[in-house]
């Protein structure tokens, strides 16, 4: 990443089920919010109306902060119509950025609107950076496996916005690249539709029948906690800390947002040349922040 004489904006990312918890997510100190558009998001149950989005962009502006709209499905080509006219809506109403898996949505009629690539997109190359960059988008999330160093190579070799999970939890296999639940029961992760059939207890046995565990979590990983790395991660390069959770409920939103708050703001603090906060405003809580 070419060093600027000039701070670099740092972004706090928060999840939002709805309107409520995307307005909790801002006043507890996010500086940008993802929400699901109705129709065509990751989280097919987590989809909201224009209008609220449209409501929830007006809070976010009285503290500078930002409204991202996923719309991170693939496509069939009968949708770019619909597709197409939503993205003018989520325009008209003020949203700053669209979260997108599909290339189909570069090729469309488009308002002047950002495009982010979404963690659909499995991003783990700085060649792969290269392409989005290269179509025009502002910012592009990382895959999650990746190590420092390969964010450092990364951010070395580009120049577009890059955007971390910090918190949330995991899937045991490749963002974008699961095909279990759509083999399983015809549900698919890439139209919104995950049956999260890691999430489930199994049995495992051996092949003599032997039972080595029984009824327990083997493919579900533990929620990830980057509270340690953040200084190290902005060393990386990272700009935007992602926070997961578009399903969650609005105290996890606000408890896990100002503890992230609170510390990238230490952070910023101690570094004024070198980082600045993404919105303003502070947060007065009424609570001490556990993510644990």
């Amino acid at each position: 990443m070419a060093r600027s004489s000039e701070p670099r904006t740092i972004e706090l990312l928060a999840p939002a089920k709805d309107l409520a918890i995307g307005k909790a997510a801002i006043l507890h100190g996010a500086d940008a919010v993802y929400i699901g558009a109705p129709a065509f998001g990751a989280r097919a149950s987590a989809g909201v109306s224009v209008e609220d989005i449209g409501e929830l962009v007006r809070f976010a502006r009285l503290y500078r902060a930002k409204v991202y709209v996923a719309l991170n499905t693939i496509l069939y080509d009968e949708e770019l119509t619909e597709v197409e006219r939503l993205c003018h809506e989520l325009y008209r109403v003020g949203v700053d950025a669209l979260i997108v898996q599909d290339m189909a949505l570069s090729r469309l009629d488009l308002p002047p609107i950002a495009l982010h690539a979404s963690t659909q997109c499995d991003i783990r190359t700085a060649e792969k950076v290269h392409l989005f960059e290269s179509l025009g988008y502002e910012q592009v999330v990382l895959a999650r496996e990746l190590s420092l160093p390969e964010i450092r190579s990364i951010a070395d070799q580009t120049s577009v916005a890059l955007e971390a999970f910090v918190h949330g939890a995991l899937c045991v296999s490749l963002s974008g690249q699961c095909y279990l639940s759509e083999a399983v029961t015809g549900r698919s992760a890439n139209r919104g539709a995950c049956a999260q059939l890691c999430r489930l207890p199994y049995t495992m046995i051996d092949a003599d029948g032997r039972i080595i565990r029984s009824e327990q979590h083997l493919l579900s990983l533990k929620d990830l906690n980057r509270s340690a790395e953040l200084e190290s991660m902005l060393e990386a390069g990272i700009s935007s800390f992602k926070i997961e959770g578009r399903l969650k409920g609005i105290s996890y939103v606000k408890n896990v947002t100002a503890h992230y708050r609170r510390l990238l703001d230490e952070l910023l603090s101690r570094y004024p040349d070198r980082y600045r906060r993404a919105s303003r405003g502070r947060s007065a809580l009424a609570f001490h922040p556990a993510p644990e």
